[in-house]
């Protein structure tokens, strides 16, 4: 137990040490003697006692006091302790906090908040006491305990100080004092050592009084300290380098310092020390003048980031594994800690540092492990990696697959209990053992998953056909295919979606790519990102730089956002000699939430002058009481907590600020900002003494704390009197601000999404965005939200998705939460909240009361159906039925990713329109990973995916049905067989009555799975009804002409071809877009075919613009339902969907994100309704 440091100081008659780790009693010791403790007490003659937390940092600090401890465990600690070690409550011991504390084992430990840094509190503390074994649990009740031992004495050489000892009173009588009568603490004086002849040979000047640096009497040093963005640092310490550390001057207001008696030789090195800047060490330069003028500039420090997490690893008993965190920041860590299912491992034991290694592995090792890495600013925690560990000869996958139902064509009617789905099998996802080289990697070489090892063709007959399938009937443990994830959407403006043109993307300070010129991007993710950070900047100065964070699929494939933008407000003047005072609130008829005041002459170039002039003003204030804002809200308002965690914030409100000299346009920074918020507005009240000010990491996408608020009321009016929290801050190099509190009230919210309204567990979605919008509600108004305090994007895995939210256990309407969702810029449609069963909504009937389920045209029919509001309340967790979801508490986030589908949760789904896919080889197309190399699958190449699209015209009264049958054409291994079915219906001219078309997709030609051989596919164009082909594209004619073999085309109530390998444009009708992502692939190629132009996109059909095949179908009067129709309903009416009613005049969007009509298949047969489409 090793004293590391002890400095005795008198506050009134009391005595304290100050330390940094163990204390204990001993007399005339030398510090080296304290590195053995069996100098003082063997093991076998000492104890030490449980750990005691009997005080928390809150008020004045940390009180571990050694009466209090006695009051509540009278027998666990022996009247005279001999020793006393400290730890905060998450295992760092307190000579690693860096904190001030005091010790005593006679009076116990504390911590004062006063005497901690700016901005710092004390940690939270744990204590134990070292006992003479025996003596605990049959303490002797006396009235003073033993005298300790003198303290050692700390006078310098030739100097005098003060050896202390103290003494315990026994007695918990509420009369003690007369019990104990007399001191508890003594003292007395004691002679430092001798002192030693002065080695030290100074160049220049003479050996100081400590002999610790040399001395020039007449010389003297001036200069200047300016902070991160050239403003004056005031407060900044100057101490001489190295252990010493010793203080020479503090800066003043204008960040000036004077420095006497430092010797100019070249050699004297100096520390800068500022809170949250880098220490700045410099020497002093030689020379031969009386005085030397320095200029100093600080950079800003930058908080611990987590760049790389440990991943999960699979292994068998007896193997290897290493765990990895990389950290980032300035300076860098200093200490590195590992947990393992929360529980701190032995460093001494496993001599890890930013890797874990773990040899000879043992089943009682699976578990989660993360890091926490930590320097004097603070702590960073990693995300938690599964370590899974399997014994010799168990399987780490299971071979039986999971029944997955695929939807069949509707003319292949099976059975009552399923009459269009069969089950083809699937394989669980998930990673399993495979072989391992010989290195100890992060990341394993090469990626083992569970896949299918076997599988099976079989025959379904349907109406005049057999349908083969493929059916999974063995699973194993095989090579994962290689995916990439991928971002992409639109950046535009959030009040009239004006694009973000050109406009550049930044991630870690670096530009990764631009806008288009629609504001379109697409970006691929590295590798080994968890926190997906994009800056978007726009070079024309129209919109405020947007800061995101995009959440992607970690399983690789393309997930869509909207980028919302805030328009810049247009610059005011103002003159920097004067105080400016600009006002925060954006809602009208409301009172202002907060102001800026600016005091006269704090306006600085970047080169830290002073500006004098006028000063052009933008700043753009996000109003939360404004619902529409959120959408534009800049990262995720998340922050690191002291600990390390990574934490939720609640805004009151963000303002990004512009300043800029009027005539040559430079950035300004601001010294001194005050602002001021209006205490009306924060409601409430636990809120008022959490306030802080922040600003944006942009880099880390993570918020920094700037500064702290104080309570003042300021008189406004004659007589009116006004409280304000105010708050300092400086505008440096950052330029967007937050006013925010910490929240810990926090839930999940369980929400899965589905392909349809048919909510099988088969065709759920993944890759989905959902989001949350976190209200708060008026006083007494739960349904009219007075402003948005959070909001979050969580993308749906096979799962479904965890959104976090806001909640209370007191008030079930204290908080209430908007939710959306979108695949590929398609809004999802919420099920509905009148006329519904819990059957359909997937929560049960007295939870939705509870929660107040509503979709949004719960009131107002006109109104869309793409989200809901619920109250987020707390679940109860003495009632069964809410242990079961929707919401879950924050401790149980595992509880609700890994719950079963029969588990409550709520719905969205995709509106079914007259669009149909069938694969032999099933696939789907938002999990990459379930492709399956076979030479039938319908994208060859996983991760080079190939849309190809025909477009149809059709002339006849009605909208029809087209087909597209895909079969092997020319390549040995498929001729003749299957590859897939797409059913799609024409869509209606809005200008020309009689006349509809069809963007159809077909199967490309081109090179299969192994590469060897290319394939052009049989392409079979059947339109439904009596129907008569009137022509084909001139161009499309001759291309097939000359391209052989040529198809036979006998049949007129059809059209064959061998799809063309090279890629046709629109001249042809053929439309064919690669991409990484099948579904971007589709939705680019569909835009084109609907605008019939090759590089255009529509949500317009344009009928007569870019037509491969040309159909005449006549006008048949309906006498009865066709078979199609009678399954069609059939399926319906088995299946439940009640949800659907009186959607026949519903839009949707065509593809993944183009607009089309939709209209329920019974009415393909009624008569025309001409109608608007996109």
């Amino acid at each position: 137990y090793v004293l590391v440091k002890q400095e005795f100081v008198c506050w009134d008659t009391q005595l304290s040490t100050y330390l940094t780790g163990s204390w204990r009693q001993g007399s005339g010791l030398r510090p080296s003697e304290h590195n053995s403790p069996a100098l003082h007490h063997s093991e076998d003659e000492t104890e030490w006692t449980t750990w005691f937390n009997v005080d928390h940092p809150g008020g004045q600090g940390d009180y571990e006091q050694l009466d209090a401890i006695r009051f509540y465990y009278s027998n666990r600690v022996c009247a005279s302790p001999i020793a006393l070690e400290a730890r905060t409550t998450t295992w760092v011991p307190a000579s690693s906090t860096g904190e001030r504390v005091h010790v005593d084992p006679a009076r116990g430990f504390w911590c004062v908040n006063s005497e901690q840094p700016p901005g710092r509190n004390c940690s939270n503390y744990t204590v134990r006491f070292l006992c003479p074994r025996g003596t605990l649990g049959s303490l002797v009740q006396e009235a003073w305990g033993p005298w300790s031992e003198w303290s050692q004495c700390s006078a310098p050489c030739g100097q005098m100080a003060v050896q202390v000892r103290s003494r315990n009173c026994n007695s918990h009588s509420r009369h003690w004092e007369q019990h104990c009568a007399g001191p508890a603490v003594k003292g007395r004086m004691c002679k430092g050592p001798a002192c030693q002849e002065c080695a030290l040979d100074c160049a220049m000047g003479k050996p100081n009084a400590e002999c610790s640096a040399c001395h020039c009497e007449d010389h003297l040093v001036l200069g200047s300290v300016r902070s991160a963005g050239g403003l004056p640092a005031p407060g900044a310490a100057l101490l001489w380098a190295g252990n010493t550390q010793k203080l020479l001057a503090v800066t003043d207001h204008n960040g000036h310092f004077r420095l006497p008696g430092i010797c100019p030789n070249g050699n004297t090195t100096l520390v800068v020390r500022l809170q949250r800047h880098l220490p700045l060490t410099f020497v002093v330069p030689y020379s031969a003048e009386r005085t030397s003028v320095l200029h100093l500039k600080l950079e800003r420090q930058e908080s611990l980031y987590m760049q790389s997490h440990p991943e999960d690893k699979v292994r068998r008993v007896g193997q290897m594994s290493a765990f990895c965190c990389n950290v980032a920041g300035m300076p860098g860590p200093n200490q590195y800690q590992w947990f393992h299912n929360d529980t701190l491992l032995e460093k001494a034991e496993l001599q890890y540092d930013s890797t874990l290694v773990l040899k000879n592995l043992r089943l009682d090792q699976a578990g989660d492990y993360y890091c926490r890495a930590s320097n004097e600013a603070g702590a960073i925690k990693s995300k938690s990696a599964k370590l899974t560990v399997t014994g010799h000869d168990e399987p780490s996958c299971n071979a039986k697959p999971e029944t997955y139902l695929v939807r069949l064509p509707h003319d292949c009617f099976q059975n009552k209990s399923q009459p269009l789905y069969y089950n083809v099998g699937k394989c669980p996802s998930g990673a399993c053992v495979g072989r391992l080289d010989n290195w100890l990697r992060c990341k394993d070489l090469v990626a083992y998953c569970c896949g299918s090892v076997k599988t099976e063709m079989r025959q379904i007959s349907c109406q005049g056909y057999q349908l083969p399938i493929m059916v999974v009937t063995q699973c194993g443990c095989q090579k994962c295919i290689d995916t990439k994830a991928i971002v992409r959407g639109r950046a535009a403006a959030a009040d009239n979606e004006e694009p973000l043109r050109f406009g550049h993307i930044f991630m870690n300070g670096v530009r990764v790519s631009r806008t288009g010129y629609t504001g379109t991007f697409s970006i691929q993710v590295p590798l080994d990102i968890e926190r997906l950070v994009l800056t978007f900047v726009d070079k024309m100065q129209k919109f405020v730089n947007t800061t995101k964070i995009l959440p992607y699929n970690k399983k690789g494939g393309s997930v869509y956002h909207e980028i919302k933008m805030f328009r810049k407000k247009e610059p005011m003047t103002l003159q920097s000699s004067e105080t400016n005072t600009i006002q925060l609130g954006e809602v009208e008829g409301e009172d202002p939430i907060a102001e800026l005041q600016i005091l006269p002459n704090e306006f600085y170039r970047e080169n830290g002058e002073v500006f004098i002039g006028n000063v052009s003003t933008s700043i753009t204030f996000l109003d939360p009481r404004d619902v529409s804002t959120a959408s534009a809200a800049q990262s995720d308002l998340n922050f690191v907590s002291g600990e390390g965690d990574i934490l939720p914030l609640r805004t009151y409100g963000m303002f990004s600020v512009d300043f800029r000299d009027s005539e040559a346009g430079e950035p300004l920074n601001v010294g001194k900002v005050q602002v001021l918020l209006d205490l009306a507005q924060v409601k409430i009240k636990e809120h008022i003494n959490a306030m802080k000010l922040w600003s944006l990491n942009p880099n880390t996408g993570l918020w920094e704390q700037e500064g702290e608020f104080y309570e003042k009321k300021i008189r406004r009016r004659k007589r009116e009197e006004r409280t304000f929290l105010i708050g300092n801050m400086q505008i440096r190099e950052r330029r967007l601000f937050n006013i925010d509190v910490p929240e810990s009230r926090m839930c999940y919210i369980k929400v899965r999404t589905f392909r349809s309204d048919r909510f099988m567990p088969s065709e759920q979605v993944e890759g989905v965005v959902v989001t949350l919008i976190n209200m708060e509600p008026s006083p007494g108004f739960s349904s009219n939200p007075r402003a948005w305090g959070r909001f979050d994007s969580v993308i749906t895995g096979p799962d479904g998705a965890c959104v976090p939210a806001f909640c209370d256990d007191q008030r079930v309407d204290a908080y209430s939460a908007f939710v959306t969702a979108s695949l590929g810029g398609e809004e999802l449609e919420a099920v509905a909240s009148t006329k519904t069963t819990p059957k359909a909504t997937g929560v049960p009937q007295a939870l939705l009361s509870k929660f107040n389920y509503r979709r949004t045209d719960h009131d107002d029919s006109r109104l869309k159906k793409t989200a809901f509001s619920v109250n987020v309340a707390k679940p109860n967790s003495n009632r069964t039925e809410e242990r079961n979801g929707p919401i879950y508490a924050l401790e149980n986030l595992k509880e609700c990713e890994e719950a079963p589908f029969s588990s409550a949760h709520f719905r969205f789904y995709r509106v079914e329109g007259d669009h149909y896919d069938y694969n032999t080889v099933p696939f789907t197309e938002d999990d990459p990973m379930s492709w399956t190399e076979h030479y039938l699958s319908w994208w060859p190449k996983p991760m080079e995916y190939r849309a190809c699209y025909l477009k149809v015209k059709i002339n006849g009264p009605h909208e029809i049905n087209v087909r597209s049958q895909n079969m092997g054409g020319t390549h040995p291994q498929t001729v003749g067989k299957l590859y897939g079915i797409r059913d799609s219906r024409s869509i209606r001219d809005m200008k020309k009555p009689n006349v509809s078309a069809v963007c159809l997709e077909f199967k490309c030609s081109g090179m299969l799975y192994d590469q060897d051989r290319a394939d052009r596919t049989l392409v079979k164009v059947l339109p439904q009804g009596s129907c008569k082909r009137d022509s084909v594209g001139s161009l499309l004619q001759e291309y097939l002409i000359n391209h052989l073999p040529l198809a036979v085309n006998n049949d007129t109530s059809e059209f064959t071809m061998l799809s063309p390998l090279d890629p046709l444009g629109h001249n042809y009708g053929i439309y064919t877009v690669t991409d990484q992502d099948p579904r971007t692939a589709k939705e680019i190629a569909l835009g084109r075919c609907f605008d019939g132009t090759s590089d255009g996109a529509s949500r317009v059909m344009k009928t007569s613009e870019g037509v491969a095949v040309t159909f005449t179908c006549a006008h048949r009067k309906v006498t009865h339902q066709s078979t199609f129709q009678i399954l069609q309903n059939f399926t319906r009416q088995f299946l439940m969907s009640p949800v659907r009613d009186g959607r026949s005049n519903r839009r949707r969007r065509i593809g993944l994100g183009a607009g089309r009509t939709l209209r329920t298949q019974d009415s393909w047969n009624s008569a025309p309704t001409p109608r608007s489409v996109g």
